[in-house]
């Protein structure tokens, strides 16, 4: 089984000490630190903005991954990438025209992802393949944490490695949404590269993180 990418979503950490969290993380052997935007508009929360990811980049070496919900999305890809955003993923819902923000992602510098919510259909990626770096399957409706893991989205992430073997594409395949060490394992069975964690990395405190990841990677 392949040892995925674990990328601890600090929308489960502590808020209070989020410069402390994103430290902690990176030395417990996180791959990428996994940054929920959400704009209360595009999906039912309120988290933070370009300023909050600003003052976390001193706190980590690793890649900021950045998941934007937020809509309409364009005009603020460039204030992340200047605030530290490595790999920006946006939703094809929140913007009239995905091929030029995933263009635009790319010309500022930063990898381009694409979000697939659990019910939105993967047919559109034939289109944009040459423009990704990334795939992220949604196994929860965004918008909230803690949530349950949608089962059906395993055929959804099986269906895309097939397309992204038969063409020998690089892009990684990104799972977020209820993971944790009971179905972790299904995800890298269908295909998933790369897998967001929230509960599953911080639950327990600081002491635990390192343990916490090392089970994920299935150490």
């Amino acid at each position: 089984m392949t040892t995925p990418l674990i990328c601890p979503s600090i929308l489960a950490s502590d808020f209070a000490k989020l410069g402390e969290e994103v430290r902690a993380i990176t030395e417990a052997g996180a791959d990428w630190v996994h940054i929920d935007v959400m704009d209360g508009h595009f999906v039912p929360n309120i988290t933070i903005g370009p300023d909050v990811v600003k003052a976390l980049r001193p706190h980590s070496h690793l890649p900021f991954d950045v998941h934007l919900m937020i809509a309409p999305v364009d005009p603020y890809l460039e204030a992340f990438r200047a605030a530290g955003a490595d790999i920006m993923s946006v939703h094809p819902e929140s913007g009239a025209h995905l091929h030029r923000t995933l263009r635009q992602i790319r010309t500022l510098g930063a990898k381009a992802g694409v979000v697939l919510n659990p019910a939105t259909p993967i047919e559109g990626l034939e289109w944009i393949m040459d423009d990704l770096d990334l795939i992220l399957v949604m196994s929860v409706n965004p918008g909230f944490g803690g949530q349950s893991f949608i089962d059906d989205q395993l055929r959804k992430i099986e269906t895309i490695r097939v397309k992204l073997d038969r063409v020998g594409h690089p892009a990684i395949l990104q799972v977020d949404g209820g993971v944790n060490d009971k179905n972790y394992h299904k995800c890298i069975a269908a295909g998933a590269t790369a897998m967001v964690a929230g509960t599953a990395v911080f639950k327990g405190g600081p002491s635990m993180y390192a343990s916490n990841i090392k089970t994920l990677k299935g150490l």
